[in-house]
C-alpha cells in the first residue's frame, strides 16, 4: 500500500516533537501546524538538490517563523541532506546543527538566518528580486540558466511586524512573480488567540499591495494545498500569498493553544499525540517506506545535471555572458578594480580637495558603478543627500527588469533586509545610503548582515553634530559605537577623499558588511606619509622627532582638528603624533608588531577626539590618556557653531592635550 501524504506529514510532526522533547526546549505548536503545508511544497515540485545545497539554480525556501527550526530540520533530514537523525536529537545544543533557530552556512540546507520575526519575508523579498535581475541579464532565447522560485513560511507574527509592510509593498511595486509566501494563519500568538490585537484583513492588504491572494485554503487538506501552490506558480506577474487556516499543535491535546507555541509537549502528552497521529516508529527513526517517499536526492540530482549540461551550452553560445554569471557567482571582483581606485586616490592626492565624505563617497563610486555589475545600489528616499545614486546609475524600472539602483522609499528596515536577501542570494554587492541616525531602524538587518557574513555595504552620512539646523532628532551621537561593537561589522570613517577610496576597496574586499560614516560638511585633504597604510585600519598620519610627548588620535571629521592641534603644539615645542583610525576593527586584527609601532605602549600621554559617545576610545588612551567627545543629544544650530559650543575646536583640542602634559 503506498504511503499516504499524511503519514509523510507525521514524520515532520514526529521528529519534531522527539527532538523538542529530548531538548527539552522549544516550539513544536508550528511545525505540528505546518508539516501538511510543507509535504505540499516540499514533495511536489520544490526545485532542489540535498547533495548541493548551494546549488545555485535551486528554488530558495525561507522559514520566516524561524522558531519553527524543527519544521526545517525534520524536512532537511527527511529530503536527504547532510542532517543526520544524531543532529536532529541534538537540537539547541553545544556544537549542533540545529540550532534553535535556522542559521545560514552553519546547517546544510538553510538558505537565510531567519527568527527575528518579519526579517524573513522582508529577505525574500531580496532573493526574489535578485533572481529577477538576474534572469534579466542573462537568460537569452533557448538558454535559460537563471530560473528559480523563493518560498516563504510565514506566521501571524510576521505579518504584524512593520517590517512586513515595508518589504511586501516592495514586491508588489516590483511585480515579483516567483515570491510566493503560504501564511500559516492558525489565530494565534504567545498571549493567546490574536483577535484582541491582529483583526485586519490580510487578504486586502495584500491585494492592495498588488500581490495574488490565494485561500484561506485548509492548511491540512493536501488537495487544496497542491491547488493553491499551482495557482501561485501559474502566475509570474504578482507575488502570491497563499492564506492557509492551520491548528497550530496539529494532533495534540494543546491544538489551537498557545501553550503549544514554546514549550515541549512533555512525555505524557507527547506519547499520546504520536499516538493520535497513528506513529508508532521509535523516536527519530522513520519506517523505510516513508523515508523513501521523502527521499529527494535523485530527483535533486537530475534538476541539477539537467542544468549543469544548460550551462555548458550556454557559455558555447555566450562565453563573455558565462564568464561574468561565474565570476558574479563566485564573488570575485573585475580584476580591474584595484587599478580604478588606485587612478582615483592618484587624481585625489594631485586634486586636494576639500570636500564633504558623504561627496567623496560618491565620487568614488562614480568609477566604480560603471564597472562593477554587480554593484546594486539604492537609498530610503535620500539619493541626492547620500549620493549613492550616480551618473551610471540607472533606477530600477519592473516594467522591464533592468537597472542598478533601487528607490526604496522610507524604509529603512525593509532596505536593509532586502539587501540581505540580494547578497544571500549571490550575484549582486548591494550597498545603500540613509542618514547615520537612521540606522537605529536599520540596526536588526545590520546586524543580521553580520550574522551571516554577508558583503553588504551601508553608507551612513550626515555622522554628527555638524548636520547642524536639523537638531538632535538627526545628530547621531551613541550610533558610531554601536556599530562597531557588532561582530563581523567594520565601521569606517575616513577623514578625505583618500581614506574614502580605501574604505570602499575594503568593503568590497571582505564578505562582512561594512557601514560608512561620512561627513555632511567639507573636510579638507590630509597630506599623508609616503609610507602610510590606511588599508590596516590606523597609521600615524603626523609624526614628530624622537619620542612623542603625546599621541592625538582622531577618526573622520576630527583628524583635521588633531593635525590643527599639532601644529599649534609642535610650535610651542611639544613633540606630537597624530595618527588617523578611520577603522578600529581593521586596526585592531593587525599584528602586535604594527600596533605597537603605531601606538607605542611607552607613550601613555593619550588624547583621542571624536565626535561621539566617549566611551569607546578608553581602550586606546588608557588610565593616562582623555577623551574629547560628546556625552549628550546634539542641539539645532549652525554646525560651526555647534563645534564651539561643544568644544570641537583646535583651541579647544589643545588645551585638552597641554592640561593632559601638566
Amino acid at each position: 500500500m503506498p504511503v499516504s501524504r499524511r503519514q509523510c506529514a507525521n514524520a515532520i510532526r514526529a521528529l519534531a516533537i522527539d527532538a523538542i522533547e529530548k531538548a527539552h526546549s522549544g516550539h513544536p505548536g508550528a511545525p505540528l501546524g505546518m508539516a501538511d503545508m510543507a509535504e505540499a511544497l516540499w514533495r511536489h515540485g520544490f526545485r532542489h538538490n540535498p547533495a548541493d545545497p548551494a546549488w545555485f539554480n535551486r528554488d530558495r525556501f525561507v522559514l520566516s517563523n524561524g522558531h519553527a527550526s524543527m519544521l526545517l530540520y525534520s524536512l532537511l533530514h527527511l529530503t536527504g541532506y547532510a542532517l543526520s537523525a544524531e543532529d536532529l536529537a541534538q537540537f539547541r545544543q553545544w556544537g549542533s546543527l540545529t540550532p534553535g533557530h535556522p542559521e545560514y552556512g552553519h546547517t546544510p540546507g538553510v538558505d537565510i538566518t531567519t527568527g527575528p520575526l518579519g526579517s524573513g519575508i522582508a529577505s525574500a523579498v531580496g532573493m526574489a528580486l535578485a533572481e529577477r535581475l538576474l534572469a534579466t541579464r542573462f537568460n537569452r532565447p533557448g538558454h535559460t540558466i537563471v530560473d528559480h522560485r523563493t518560498y516563504v513560511f510565514l506566521g501571524d507574527g510576521c505579518l504584524m511586524e512593520g517590517l512586513s509592510h515595508e518589504a511586501c509593498s516592495l514586491a508588489g511595486v516590483w511585480k515579483l512573480g516567483k515570491l510566493i509566501a503560504l501564511y500559516d494563519s492558525n489565530g494565534i500568538s504567545i498571549d493567546g488567540k490574536v483577535t484582541g490585537w491582529f483583526t485586519e484583513d490580510v487578504a486586502a492588504r495584500f491585494k492592495a499591495y498588488g500581490w495574488q491572494v490565494i485561500g484561506p485554503v485548509d492548511g491540512h487538506d493536501c488537495d487544496a494545498l497542491d491547488q493553491a501552490i499551482a495557482a501561485a506558480r501559474g502566475d509570474e506577474d504578482r507575488p502570491s500569498l497563499i492564506i492557509c487556516n492551520t491548528h497550530i499543535g496539529f494532533g495534540s491535546g494543546l491544538e489551537d493553544s498557545e501553550k503549544s507555541h514554546g514549550a515541549p509537549l512533555g512525555a505524557e502528552m507527547a506519547a499520546a499525540a504520536k499516538a493520535a497521529l497513528g506513529w508508532e516508529a521509535e523516536p527519530f527513526v522513520i519506517p523505510e517506506d516513508i523515508a523513501k517517499a521523502w527521499d529527494a536526492r535523485e530527483e535533486g540530482a537530475r534538476l541539477e545535471q539537467t542544468w549543469q549540461d544548460a550551462l555548458v551550452a550556454y557559455r558555447q553560445a555566450y562565453p563573455e555572458l558565462w564568464e561574468e554569471f561565474t565570476r558574479r557567482l563566485d564573488g570575485t571582483l573585475p580584476a580591474q578594480t584595484d587599478q580604478i581606485l588606485a587612478d582615483f586616490v592618484k587624481k585625489a592626492q594631485e586634486a586636494q580637495e576639500k570636500v564633504a565624505t558623504r561627496v567623496a563617497s560618491k565620487n568614488v563610486l562614480s568609477v566604480l558603478v560603471p564597472a562593477l555589475p554587480e554593484l546594486i545600489g539604492g537609498s530610503a528616499d535620500l539619493s541626492g543627500s547620500v549620493g549613492t545614486k550616480t551618473a551610471s546609475s540607472t533606477i530600477l524600472d519592473p516594467a522591464v527588469y533592468e537597472g542598478n539602483y533601487i528607490c526604496y522609499g522610507v524604509r529603512e528596515f525593509g532596505m536593509g533586509c532586502i539587501m540581505n536577501g540580494l547578497a544571500v542570494h549571490g550575484g549582486f554587492i548591494p550597498y545603500a545610503g540613509t542618514f547615520m541616525v537612521f540606522s537605529d531602524y536599520a540596526k536588526h538587518a545590520i546586524r543580521l548582515a553580520s550574522l551571516m557574513h554577508l558583503r553588504v555595504i551601508w553608507v551612513l552620512t550626515h555622522d554628527s553634530y555638524a548636520v547642524g539646523e536639523d537638531g538632535p532628532t538627526h545628530q547621531p551621537i551613541e550610533h558610531l559605537n554601536m556599530l562597531r561593537s557588532l561582530p563581523n561589522c567594520d565601521l569606517w570613517r575616513p577623514c578625505d577623499s583618500e581614506e574614502c577610496a580605501a574604505a570602499w576597496q575594503a568593503a568590497l574586499g571582505r564578505h562582512n558588511p561594512t557601514c560608512l560614516s561620512l561627513s555632511r560638511q567639507g573636510l579638507p585633504f590630509v597630506a599623508k606619509p609616503a609610507q602610510a597604510d590606511i588599508a590596516r585600519g590606523g597609521y600615524v598620519v603626523r609624526d614628530c622627532d624622537g619620542t612623542p610627548d603625546i599621541i592625538l588620535l582622531g577618526t573622520g571629521s576630527e583628524v583635521s582638528l588633531c593635525l590643527g592641534a599639532a601644529d599649534v603644539l609642535a610650535a610651542a615645542g611639544t613633540r606630537v603624533r597624530v595618527v588617523s583610525m578611520p577603522c578600529c576593527t581593521v586596526f585592531d586584527a593587525q599584528d602586535a608588531d604594527y600596533r605597537e609601532a603605531v601606538l607605542p605602549s611607552a607613550v601613555r600621554t593619550r588624547l583621542a577626539v571624536e565626535a561621539s559617545w566617549p566611551d569607546y576610545w578608553r581602550r586606546y588612551v588608557g588610565l593616562d590618556g582623555d577623551v574629547l567627545g560628546i556625552d549628550h543629544f546634539g542641539a539645532s544650530a549652525p554646525g560651526s557653531v555647534l563645534a564651539g559650543e561643544f568644544g570641537f575646536t583646535v583651541d579647544a583640542v589643545v588645551a585638552r592635550a597641554r592640561a593632559l602634559l601638566a
